[in-house]
Parts: structure tokens; sequence; C-alpha cells
């Protein structure tokens, strides 16, 4: 996972073969952006993804942004990056009046808010704000903390600001420039003799870092790249040392020496358990001897409930990895590795070239300083139910064992005592919706991503129709597993989006969900259902999703007749509490 220089990144760009897929994307900037461009479409051939930018003139966001007939509007961007810079800031905030500088973070914010409502009303796009790194201009020193009209002060409300209109704004993100100067330092972030010359504030070592998080930000947000599991070997990995030989008074956890490495690791892990990631164990250890940290070990932060698939066995890693994939059901793409052993790397990335598997450093005291710099698990979107899915994985493990007890599915679905609550979009589920359409890539029909502000305003318009199903069963609640977005055209509902989790896979829900959707055509005078199937990479599992359910093909879509329609068996009851 080496970063690539901006060299290398150029050179990209003399490939005469584009990639396939491809991305518009406008780049406004207050100073110069053409060696910005030139490190995203490069590192566009990293990604396998043709980033077709159109540059803006220099510092003419305003002018772009407020001229209905620009080149912005013509391009139709699907993603508008927008680029202020801190300098520029400064020597505005310079300028300004004392009483103006007091309300210099207000103003500011109100300007960016303004620039992307105003972008958000002439084309549909997603806007990537820049926040700004920090300057200590110092002219108060220390003190400019406690003096409301100093620079510092007010640059931390704006960055501050802005975070919180992301909030509001639900298809502006915001690029954490701040952060990244944070970790790089400021003079390595600007180099002064190419700022006073050329007016650029970023330097040529840092734009490849840029581009691959803008890039990070923009595949997120269209569901091409996220991380959902993270794999962790055990011994001198998650703690120092070796279980099998040390036995477990002898690891390294805790808050000791070099037990701090590896607690610090752990509490990054935890971290990103809580945030949804789904974390495994792969090792090569014997079962019980491997566990027994997690369950005796006073200082270990991670315990077997914060574990959905424990693996410790002397087999090849990659054969396990492979059976962590059975188990979740998810991509390798999604999957990141980290092993200490550079054999288990290199074995892990030739047999399973999809999975991450960071390079990590000899010195564990390094770990951290290195993964932070990743920027492994981007996400669009979060919701509190991303908490529980730990808990959803352990409790599907419990049904495929209780599955092998039964020699017919039926007896085994009847088992499971399934029971489904059904109804239109509400303001509770428009981010876990928003999220099942930027995440869900094998049972979706069409692959369209939304956000949550798309979302909302589908939710409230009359012209479509939403349908979203929670399931739960007596193992535990499966949360929200399938939605749907209708579009009506006449006497017509075109299914717009139809996604299903597939934890539910073979569950009778996409019997389910079609009666409801027969129920509610009825209802509104509906009188066709059409569906259709835009193949990509992962979906093949539902090619013939519409056939199966009795729909008729005619010129690649599919077509249900509502008044001739009779009611599919399934073994899901309505949940009526």
């Amino acid at each position: 996972m080496q970063l690539k220089s901006f060299n290398a990144l150029k050179k990209n760009l003399k490939r005469e073969a584009l990639p396939e897929k491809a991305i518009k994307v406008a780049l406004l900037g207050d100073s110069a952006t053409q060696l910005l461009k030139t490190a995203i479409k490069g590192y566009g051939y990293e990604e396998a993804i043709n980033f077709e930018v159109y540059e803006a003139d220099y510092d003419q966001i305003e002018q772009e942004v407020y001229n209905q007939g620009s080149e912005l509007y013509d391009k139709a961007p699907e993603f508008v990056i927008i680029c202020p810079s801190s300098e520029k800031l400064l020597h505005a905030f310079h300028k300004a009046s004392l009483a103006q500088q007091y309300e210099f973070a207000k103003t500011q914010n109100e300007k960016w808010v303004d620039i992307y409502q105003t972008i958000n009303s002439q084309i549909t796009t997603k806007v990537i704000l820049f926040n700004f790194p920090f300057i200590n201009d110092n002219v108060f020193g220390n003190y400019a903390n406690k003096v409301e009209a100093s620079f510092s002060y007010q640059l931390k409300k704006l960055n501050l600001a802005l975070m919180e209109q992301s909030f509001q704004l639900g298809n502006l993100f915001i690029f954490d420039f701040d952060a990244l100067q944070s970790q790089i330092g400021y003079n390595t972030r600007l180099t002064p003799k190419f700022y006073y010359s050329a007016q650029m504030v970023m330097s040529i070592e840092v734009l490849p870092r840029i581009a691959k998080e803008l890039a990070d930000i923009m595949l997120a947000i269209k569901g091409s790249k996220l991380h959902k599991c993270l794999i962790l070997d055990l011994d001198n990995t998650t703690w120092g040392g070796i279980i099998g030989d040390d036995g477990i008074e002898g690891i390294q956890v805790g808050g000791l020496g070099l037990g701090k490495a590896f607690t610090e690791l752990q509490q990054w892990a935890l971290a990103l358990k809580k945030r949804g990631i789904i974390l495994c164990i792969c090792s090569k250890n014997t079962d019980h001897i491997a566990k027994e940290p997690f369950e005796k070990h006073p200082d270990m932060v991670l315990r077997l409930s914060d574990i959905s698939v424990f693996v410790a066995n002397w087999e090849n890693k990659a054969d396990n990895i492979r059976h962590i994939k059975q188990v979740l059901n998810i991509g390798y793409d999604s999957m990141v590795f980290l092993d200490d052993n550079p054999f288990e790397r290199n074995l892990v990335r030739t047999e399973l070239p999809e999975v991450t598997v960071p390079e990590l450093p000899k010195d564990p005291t390094e770990y951290m300083t290195y993964i932070r710099t990743l920027n492994l698990f981007e996400t669009a979107s979060y919701s509190e139910e991303d908490n529980s899915r730990t808990q959803r994985y352990q409790e599907e493990a419990k049904r495929l064992s209780n599955k092998k007890t039964f020699k017919s599915i039926g007896g085994y679905l009847e088992s499971l005592e399934m029971k489904a609550a059904s109804s239109a979009f509400n303001d509770f589920s428009v981010p876990r919706v928003a999220q099942l359409t930027q995440r869900s890539n094998q049972f979706n029909l069409r692959t369209i991503r939304y956000s949550e502000a798309d979302i909302k305003k589908i939710k409230d318009s009359d012209a479509f129709v939403t349908n979203q199903v929670l399931l739960n069963d007596k193992y535990g609640a499966y949360g929200l597993i399938s939605l749907v977005i209708g579009e009506k055209q006449g006497e017509k509902l075109f299914l717009d989006t139809w996604i299903m989790s597939c934890r539910v896979l073979k569950r009778d829900v996409e019997k389910f969900v079609l009666n409801e959707l027969v129920a509610i055509c009825k209802a509104q005078g509906v009188s066709q259902i059409v569906g259709e199937w835009i193949e990509t990479k992962k979906n093949i599992i539902v090619k013939d999703h519409y056939k199966n359910l009795g729909f008729v093909e005619q010129e690649e879509r599919w077509y249900l007749d509502v008044a001739s329609y009779k009611p599919l068996k399934t073994y899901i009851q309505h949940d009526t509490e």
C-alpha cells in the first residue's frame, strides 16, 4: 500500500488506455490547482477510475458558481471539489475591520453555505469542500486562544461551523485538510517559494496524499470502495509475544512498555467496531489458547464479544480468510488484513489480491502512526444501527448452526419465527436507507447511489413510492434489510432501486417485499410494476431476480401485471407490535 510519488502519478497520464469507469469532477480553487488536477487524474489509474476533471480558471470560485452559464454547470459534474486556502483567508482577515474580525467565521461560513446551495440549486451534485489548515499568524501568540478577534480563534471557529453545516447539508462533504496538515506538518504541506512564485498552497510532496483521500471520499460516496471488515492476526499484532510460548502472563499488552502499542491498536479496532466495522481474528494458533487472553487477561481491550468470526488453527491463512468471507457473505475487497509476518502478508496478497494488506512496520511502536495515514475506513454515512453489527453476525452464526439440524429449507425457515415490519421511509430511517444505497453491491438491481439529502427529497415527494422492511426472528433483530424506491410513471411503477441485505438471502424476503409492493400499487391505482437489472461486477446474483418472481421480460425490462398477481407464500409474518 505504498503511496506513489507525484511523478509516478503524472506518468500514469501517459498510458494509452483510459480506465473504463469514469467520474466527472469539477475543481475550483482560489490558488493554483493544475498539479492537483494532475494528481487526481493520475491517482485514478491506481483505482481503475477515469477522473474527468474540469478545472476552473485560477481564483474563479465565485465567478463559476454565480454565473448560471458557466462551464461548471455545462459540465454537470458528479462531484464539485472546492479548494479555498488558509493563506487567502488570512489575507482577507487582516484587511477586515475590527468589527468584521469579530464576525469573520460567521460571515465566511455563510459564504460557503451560500456557494454550496447555489451549486445545488443548478445541478444535482456532491460538493467536497476543503476546510482550512491552521496558520498561526502570531499576532497574539498563545493568547490568541482567548481573543475572539484573533485569526487563530476565527479560523478554528470557522472549521467547526463548516463541520456542523455538513450535518445539515446532506450533499456537502468536508475534506479535512487541517487534519492532514496536523499529520504531516505545515512545512511539508506548503513550500514557500512555490507559494510566492506560483500561488501553490499544496506542495508536490503532499499532492498524492490529497488525491488519494479525495478519491477515497468520492468512491465511498459511490459505494465502490468501502472496507467493512478488519481481520487481525494475534501474536505480535494484537498483542506482543507468542501466546503459545509465552503464556497469558507473558504477552505484552496494557499500559506498560511495549504493551502500550498493542493496547492502542486494540483501542482503535474497538472504536471501529463501535462504528460498525466487523472485527475478525485469523491466527495460526490453537483455538482455546488463542481465546484465553480475550477471556482472562485483565488488560485486553478486545473481548470475544467484539469478534464476529474467530478463526485460530494451523491452516493456510488465505484459506481461513476464504472461510471468513463465506460466513460474513461480503466481498474480499471489503476486507483489511493486519499481520506482522511478511510471509503471511505476501501469501494473502498473492492468493487474495482484492484484500487490502498494509505493510506494517517492523517496530510495533510505529503501527498506529502508519495505520492512521492510510485512511483505511473512509465512509460516506453512519447510522446508530451500525453499532449492533457484531451482534447481528453472531446471531447469524447461531442461525447457520441451527440450519444444519433441518432436512428441509421450509422447516428451517418456519423454525426461525420471522416477523417483518413494512412501511414507507421515515425521518428515522433516512440515514440507514442512504447508507444501504451507498454500500450495497450484491443484491442491488440497479446500483444507484443516494445521499441522505437525496433520500429526504424522495421520501417527501409524491412522485415516488418507498418501502422499507425491518426483520426479526427468535434469535434477534436483523434491522433494516430491504428498501425499494419506485417512481410513478402514469399507471406504472418503475423500480428505481431495490436493495436487500445479503444476510437475508433465501429467507423469502423478496417474496414478502413484492407482496407489499403489489398491495401498495393496488391502493394507489397502479396497474403495472416495471423492473430493471443493470449488470455490475458484483450483482450477478440478482440477474434472474425478476424472472424468479414471475415478471415477464420485454426489451431488457421486466413487467408484472398487478391485477392478476397472486400473493407469494412466505414464512414471514407481519409484525403488528
